[in-house]
């Protein structure tokens, strides 16, 4: 179910990688260098905040136009 546009659950890193298209070794490697959407751990499992990974798609859209 989309709540504002969102997913109303936390995305997994294949929910990631489909929705960025790219690999899902991709994403692991953002995290890694710390450079994509910010994470975190329920046990062993990540998870993204929807909303997070908004503010990150639109500060990565922002920095790209400023360039």
């Amino acid at each position: 179910m989309l709540r504002s546009g969102l997913p109303d659950h936390y995305l997994t890193p294949d929910d990631i990688a489909a929705m960025f298209k790219v690999p899902k070794e991709t994403v692991y490697q953002w995290r890694k260098k710390r450079t994509g959407p910010p994470a975190f751990r329920v046990g062993k499992h990540l998870r993204y905040d929807p909303a997070a990974v908004h503010r990150w798609a639109t500060e990565r859209m922002a920095a790209d136009e400023a360039a």
